[in-house]
């Protein structure tokens, strides 16, 4: 076939390509009516990219194929939004969405008779509250240009990378039936539904990591990740329920005509809503959907209403914080009664303790329910919750099981007490009660807690999270000793890596770790050596904050670095001596002083020197010292946008290296601000108050050896 021929055939191909994945997502999320198999999907998908690649003219930024980049995200930038991103005023009765029903009619110089507006004839529409993430989707000509997180209401973070990912969002608008406006917002939640929550969740646990709590933060972590290849596997789902900016403003005269529109364009809207024109109406609404919100696909909290006219609505404006002509109506949780059979403490990845609840099985929001939490000590005193108690339980959110309550009137002669371990219960190792004058007071036992967690950062129940931590890049930076390899060494062999030690002990282990799957001798030299790297030339600082030691990040751990020479001269530091410690405060310094006085402290730190691993300070000043000629001694200093020849992480070691302070907000006490590409509300406000501010090419002129 000749040439040209062969490039019609592949221009066309590419146009049904495209055709069809984007008609598989519409009929996937907007219709719920499946039309190719994942395993289609993703045939078509790749074909596509390797006709694309094939003929570079063919491609098209809007392509399936570019939903996802290759690059990480580097951050997140702040901007405005061009319509407020307001709440919406919660109701939990009845008679509070009639009180508010009559509110608007009276705003809108109204009685309510028959029709919620008198004769008006004007409705309300309500649809169903999925508990997710609000976003904010701006197409210019159909196209998607940006999404910007909720944010504060005012402003957000642009996550298009992130969004484009979302296959549910489409990237150019489907204008076949109905033409789009020249700028169209569509407000909406990014959300789990259930089923790919649990799939995150049950791989998660295969890994040996903690699940995620609830849908709604699993969510919204995801979509903060600098990975939008994760927000892809992961499978956000979206789902629109409002509008932003409009140009021109008139181009839907009334919500239940945009959400008609939506679909028309191919983005989902839900299909529970419904067009109300009485008070009774829209009560009826919410108890159907009450009725048949446990069966639905995705976390629902609630019935929005909201005025269905958009000129009614411009007309009542709005309160300081949410649309009068809103309201939300929350469902309760429902609840029911057990018995409470014991007690387990489950120690966490950050090392707290929590008690879990193990009960009589009971059905509850559509599940059966054992276990339950009972979110921390302070509270079962509070309660005055027992073993053998009768308990009432709700899930929280309608996602985590909780125990509310004990029923008094049902409690057995031999209830017993809950009492919460003073030791590790996984490690036997000292434990920490919040808030820490409870600890002082020797308090062990008092109302007031608030959790405990234990502070040996070589608790086996935690060991794993803080190996990786240990190892990663900001803290002992050992290249090719990455999380993958780490659970390897320890799930596939024989070899210890249960102590910060044993990773410079694994050169010992060589033969036993070539057995591993594609552990190669070059892979393991490169492992080994970056081992050689660390143990020598990291220093006091980058030790303390890879240990995990509660609150001693890299910013504090550098504040006793520049204080003491080596490890051994921390271990001699009193409480008050760390007390007076800028920045540290009787918190920081008694937790602190604690694991240095702990067995698991002083062994870890032995263990560490024994392993030859450099302990001395790289930072440490005589009192009162600051660096030679350094014009950024005692400043406190804030950077923001994007810097050609540093990473932020990397300029703010520097900038501390030579006796600055760097913080991540402007005020009053901030002396300069560096300001690189795309800086944006943080240099408004450095303006604004008149703070000094540097570009990059400033910087570089001041900087030593720069």
């Amino acid at each position: 076939m000749a040439s040209g021929a062969k490039k019609a055939t592949a221009k066309q191909r590419v146009a049904e390509l495209r055709r069809v994945l984007q008609k598989a997502n519409v009929d996937y999320y907007v219709h719920a009516r499946p039309t190719l198999s994942d395993q289609e999907y993703d045939e078509r998908l790749e074909e596509l990219r390797a006709l694309e690649q094939q003929h570079p003219d063919l491609d098209d930024p809007d392509s399936p194929t570019h939903r996802i980049g290759d690059q990480p995200v580097s951050g997140f930038e702040t901007k405005r939004h061009a319509a407020p991103m307001l709440s919406i005023d919660n109701t939990y009765s009845a008679d509070e969405v009639r009180a508010w029903a009559k509110r608007i009619a009276k705003e809108l110089g109204e009685e309510e008779g028959e029709d919620l507006f008198g004769s008006r004839g004007v409705g309300c529409v309500a649809d169903p509250k999925i508990d997710g993430v609000a976003l904010s989707l701006r197409y210019e000509k159909g196209r998607l240009t940006q999404v910007l997180t909720r944010g504060d209401g005012e402003q957000g973070d642009d996550i298009t990378a992130n969004a484009r990912a979302i296959r549910a969002i489409p990237l150019v608008l489907d204008t076949s039936k109905r033409s789009a406006p020249e700028v169209l917002e569509v407000r909406g939640e990014a959300f789990f539904p259930w089923r790919a929550f649990e799939r995150i969740n049950s791989e998660r646990e295969a890994r040996g990591e903690e699940p995620f709590m609830n849908p709604r933060n699993a969510c919204a972590g995801t979509l903060k990740q600098h990975q939008p290849k994760l927000v892809g596997e992961r499978a956000v789902a979206f789902v629109a329920h409002g509008r932003g900016e409009i140009v021109p403003r008139d181009a839907f005269a009334c919500y239940s005509d945009l959400l008609e529109a939506l679909k028309q364009y191919g983005v989902p809207v839900n299909e529970g809503w419904r067009v109300c024109h009485t008070v009774d109406e829209i009560l009826a609404a919410i108890d159907d959907f009450d009725r048949q919100r446990h069966d639905a696909p995705h976390p629902i909290d609630g019935m929005v209403v909201r005025v269905d006219d958009y000129d009614l609505l411009d007309r009542l404006g709005t309160t300081a914080k949410s649309p009068r002509g809103f309201i939300a109506y929350k469902y309760p949780a429902e609840r029911k009664e057990t018995v409470l059979e014991k007690v387990e403490h489950q120690v966490g990845k950050t090392g707290r303790i929590t008690p879990r609840a193990v009960m009589q099985p009971v059905l509850l929001a559509g599940t059966t329910v054992r276990h339950a939490t009972l979110h921390n000590f302070g509270e079962i005193r509070r309660k005055d919750i027992r073993i053998g108690d009768t308990v009432v339980v709700e899930k929280a959110g309608e996602i985590i099981p909780q125990v509310i309550e004990p029923v008094l009137g049902k409690r057995p002669a031999g209830a017993k007490k809950i009492k919460a371990p003073k030791t590790c219960p996984a490690c036997d190792g000292p434990v920490e009660v919040e808030p820490a004058d409870l600890e002082e007071a020797g308090e062990f036992e008092s109302d007031q807690e608030t959790g405990r967690r234990c502070i040996n950062p070589e608790c086996p129940a935690q060991i794993r999270e803080k190996l990786i931590w240990f190892t990663g890049r900001r803290q002992m930076d050992i290249e090719g000793l990455s999380e993958k390899t780490i659970d390897q060494i320890r799930d596939e062999s024989e070899v210890p890596l249960d102590r910060f030690a044993d990773i410079f002990a694994l050169k010992d282990h060589r033969d036993a770790l070539l057995e591993l799957d594609r552990m190669g001798e070059k892979k393991l030299e490169n492992i080994l050596e970056g081992i050689d790297n660390a143990r020598t030339s990291r220093g006091l600082a980058r030790v303390l904050s890879g240990l995990g030691i509660r609150h001693i990040g890299g910013a504090n751990a550098k504040l006793l670095a520049e204080r003491y020479e080596n490890a051994d001269a921390l271990r001699m530091a009193t409480r008050e001596e760390l007390e007076a410690i800028e920045g540290f405060g009787p918190v920081r310094a008694a937790v602190l002083h604690q694991w240095l006085e702990s067995d698991a402290g002083r062994q870890t730190l032995a263990s560490l020197k024994k392993a030859k691993v450099d302990l001395t300070s790289r930072e440490y000043r005589e009192p009162g010292e600051a660096p030679a000629d350094s014009p950024f001694a005692g400043k406190t200093i804030v950077l923001t946008g994007t810097l050609e020849a540093f990473t932020r992480p990397d300029l703010t070691e520097r900038l501390e290296a030579l006796g600055a302070k760097v913080t991540g907000s402007v005020s009053k006490k901030t002396d300069l601000v560096i300001a690189g590409e795309s800086a944006g509300s943080k240099l408004d406000k450095a303006n604004k108050l008149g703070v000094e501010v540097w570009d990059e090419a400033a910087l570089l002129k001041r900087l030593p050896d720069a």
